[in-house]
């Protein structure tokens, strides 16, 4: 019997500072001011993958001197 991988649609905030290499505080941060885009689920943070890489994406644009 094949097995089946769940994937999480929703990162919480320490998730994804985790992916990131971040600490919670910064990361957080980053969410408050919008540079990572997320929902609020009654009193918790939800970040959808694809936001992560886009904020991602951000950063090496940035970084190279594209625009984003």
């Amino acid at each position: 019997m094949p097995t089946t991988t769940i994937r999480p649609k929703w990162h919480t905030t320490a998730e994804v500072a985790e992916m990131l290499g971040f600490g919670l505080s910064k990361t957080k941060m980053l969410v408050l001011t919008g540079e990572i885009r997320s929902v609020k689920i009654g009193r918790n943070r939800r970040i959808l993958p694809s936001w992560v890489d886009e904020y991602i994406e951000r950063v090496i644009a940035d970084a190279e001197g594209r625009p984003a």
